[in-house]
């Protein structure tokens, strides 16, 4: 192939760029959104869920212009940047009075996945006041589950997209960059674990994280159309021993190094963490698409 741009790893020739110009020129009348969607459907640029990939196609075209390939036509709009202005939660007002027994003594325990449903404000709020890391918006895709007992919520949790690369896990999985590139969608990131101050339950976060596996892939299922077969999470050992996560039979393949996604000086500029994994099948090396040696 005769490479004339790169975007986000994917290499793109001189056919494509001429072929997203002539998509301009075939349509003079149509704005950047009504572009961008021709495009995707073109290139079949669609998510598991079949939502077109429009606001990545939209970058793509407008990295394109940047680099002088292509003019796109004037901006009709400036839409707001929900992302930009983003409420912080609301404190939520809730029963604080201390919970001190037995796991048998809480049960049943209610345990909901309140992603874009009602209960999911409280969520956030619980996870911004009570979490040493406060409320951030997940990643990509996501689920959130909220937890109750008696009537009152314990705990909560947040699961979202996968770190696109970490070494120790990479290793761990066997699998290739192309193969990790292709498949990092099915693992699953738990990006916020929080038990409410106030609630002291012995084995209750390792019954949870036993719990959350045996559903959260039909889950993810329901929502965005594809299993998870791998769960992960980071620890920060200078804060935490990851107890709960271990008795889960969670396992440890290594560190983070320290340097983030974006790094470009190959030296660590935060906090090394211990890195934990949960298969959720025997062979899931085979369904993240690893190929048995011969």
């Amino acid at each position: 192939m005769d490479v004339e741009f790169k975007y986000r790893g994917q290499n793109y020739s001189v056919q494509e760029i001429a072929f997203v110009r002539q998509l301009i020129e075939a349509n003079p009348e149509a704005g950047r959104r009504a572009l961008s969607k021709k495009l995707c459907l073109a290139w079949n640029w669609v998510q598991k869920n079949g939502a077109l990939r429009d606001m990545v196609c939209r970058s793509f075209m407008l990295e394109l212009e940047r680099s002088g390939f292509i003019v796109l036509p004037a901006k009709k709009r400036n839409p707001p940047n929900n992302l930009a202005n983003r409420k912080k939660p609301i404190k939520a007002d809730i029963d604080r009075t201390p919970i001190c027994a037995k796991l048998s003594d809480i049960m049943p325990i209610g345990f909901c996945q309140v992603r874009r449903r009602e209960e999911e404000p409280l969520c956030n709020s619980l996870i911004a006041q009570f979490h040493y890391l406060g409320y951030t918006q997940p990643v990509g895709e996501q689920l959130k589950y909220l937890v109750s007992a008696g009537g009152r919520p314990i705990a909560c949790m947040t699961w979202s997209s996968a770190p696109r690369h970490i070494g120790a896990r990479d290793r761990f999985i066997g699998w290739s960059a192309g193969v990790r590139k292709t498949n990092i969608h099915l693992i699953a990131y738990n990006s916020r674990f929080l038990i409410l101050p106030w609630v002291k339950v012995k084995c209750l976060a390792s019954w949870l994280l036993g719990r959350v596996a045996r559903i959260i892939s039909q889950d993810w299922m329901t929502c965005y159309r594809h299993p998870i077969h791998y769960l992960e999470t980071f620890v920060d050992t200078e804060r935490f021993a990851g107890t709960c996560y271990y008795a889960a039979n969670w396992k440890n393949p290594g560190k983070t190094t320290g340097r983030g996604k974006d790094d470009q000086t190959n030296k660590a500029n935060r906090s090394i963490k211990d890195v934990l994994g949960y298969p959720l099948t025997k062979d899931f090396r085979s369904n993240l698409g690893v190929t048995a040696k011969p």
